[in-house]
């Protein structure tokens, strides 16, 4: 079988050369998927997985906009269209210096299994841009949004496209841009979500990546006669998903030993409270200021150009960006008797990592599962646009937390291996059944 899946990796590479994060994500599906198929042979001869690695389209535009000083700015604009067997593509919108062609066709097809496992129905996507918003002001993010829309908006809409937010996409981002698609198409409808509760979002939609996560780990705790509270956890990252990863953690008994940002990391021995957590909200959401800052009011430590890892905790949580835990830092976590891995981010653990969390194992939630709650809510914010509904923060709350149960029956149910959960086996191969199913369903597409 290895040497099956090298061959259809090679082809891959070919095809799509100098993508390393693609390479990597497309290998771990393969390695989880093909031994499947092997066994379902319906799945060979459609070629499913051939399919699956094509995008279905790939957008690419330029986005040229006016700074402050009156000068003509040129950044580049994608959204990589990848599945739409289930439903109307969905994904975010990543704004950052790093974003290319590659990192955006790994996010879509991750996203092509996640929505998979939410049970909504939902396609997979992902977009964005190299503009990066750090350093600008208001009025330069609206100008950068407002001409990234005006190209987008051809190719989104409530029933084909649904775009929301990712990395410095935030409510800002996402406001600017609704305006845009709404002024040019001259209809108010769900075209984005992530959207401000007055126009249209969804309470419980900034936490639910956060929450999701915690909920997974905690089924796979519960799974194991084991419980959140009185756990140490480790966090990495400070923006939205490590902020209500913390915040859900709190809120469950454990004690938050951490957060991060791209220059260092903050630890708290005596465990992060409520009234660091505003501040970490604050300094984040509102100044964009970095970690270090909180050093200052608190009685935590800074480690320069260090991640957390090496922190001894029960659970960690990966919560900030791609490959962010290497194979040291997760014999680190192993031999400093971490139990768990809840995956926040998108495939923050390289494949080396995995495969010692695996060895040793520690229950390991890859991101596709553990991270599923963000695009869940997103669909729960698509149900009520079209709808014309808002439903309460206790009500998309339960829909949330009954969706990660059921994402984790899934993940059991397929990656059961003796007496120890393939959580990556699982998620793939759940993920994998319901598109290849419904691309059967639909003939050659």
């Amino acid at each position: 079988m290895s040497k099956r899946i090298d061959e259809f990796m090679v082809k891959l590479i070919q095809k799509n050369p100098g993508e390393s994060e693609f390479h990597q994500a497309v290998r771990e599906v393969a390695e989880s998927v093909l031994p499947y198929m092997e066994k379902n042979p319906k799945y060979q001869e459609a070629k499913i997985l051939e399919r699956m690695v094509e995008p279905e389209r790939v957008i690419m535009f330029r986005v040229p906009w006016l700074d402050d000083r009156g000068d003509i700015q040129v950044n580049r604009g994608f959204r990589i269209q990848m599945s739409s067997a289930i439903g109307p593509y969905k994904g975010g919108i990543r704004l950052h210096p790093s974003v290319n062609l590659g990192i955006l066709k790994f996010l879509a097809f991750e996203q092509v299994f996640k929505n998979s496992l939410t049970t909504l129905p939902m396609g997979g996507a992902k977009g964005g841009s190299d503009f990066d918003p750090k350093g600008k002001s208001d009025n330069e993010v609206m100008r950068f949004c407002q001409s990234f829309m005006t190209e987008l908006c051809k190719y989104i809409g409530p029933d084909t496209d649904v775009p929301a937010g990712d990395i410095s996409t935030g409510g800002r981002e996402i406001g600017y841009m609704f305006g845009q698609y709404k002024r040019i198409r001259n209809k108010f409808t769900g075209v984005l979500t992530g959207k401000a509760l007055n126009w249209g979002g969804s309470l419980i939609r900034p936490e639910a990546t956060g929450y999701g996560c915690v909920y997974f780990v905690e089924e796979m705790l519960k799974a194991n006669g084991k419980s959140i509270k009185g756990k140490v956890a480790a966090v990495s990252g400070s923006g939205n998903v490590a902020q209500y990863t913390v915040e859900k953690l709190m809120q469950l008994g454990a004690k938050v030993v951490t957060l991060s940002d791209s220059n260092g990391f903050i630890h708290d021995e005596g465990g992060i409270d409520k009234k660091e957590l505003d501040c970490v909200m604050q300094l984040k959401n509102v100044k964009r200021g970095r970690i270090k800052d909180c050093v200052k009011d608190f009685k935590c430590k800074y480690y320069e150009n260090k991640r957390p890892w090496g922190v001894k905790c029960d659970l960690a949580f990966p919560s900030a960006t791609q490959n962010e835990i290497s194979a040291e830092d997760a014999k680190t976590l192993v031999k400093n008797g971490c139990i768990a891995i809840g995956e926040g981010a998108n495939m923050p653990t390289t494949p080396e990592g995995i495969k010692i969390f695996q060895k040793a194992k520690i229950m390991y939630a890859p991101g596709k599962a553990a991270n599923a709650g963000g695009v869940a809510t997103s669909g729960l914010e698509m149900s009520q646009n079209s709808m014309r509904l808002s439903w309460t923060r206790e009500e998309v709350d339960e829909r949330l937390h009954n969706i990660m149960i059921a994402i984790h029956e899934s993940c059991v149910k397929y990656g059961k291996q003796g007496g120890y959960i393939n959580y990556v086996d699982g998620a793939n191969i759940a993920g994998f059944v319901k598109v290849a199913d419904a691309m059967i369903d639909q003939g050659l597409v």
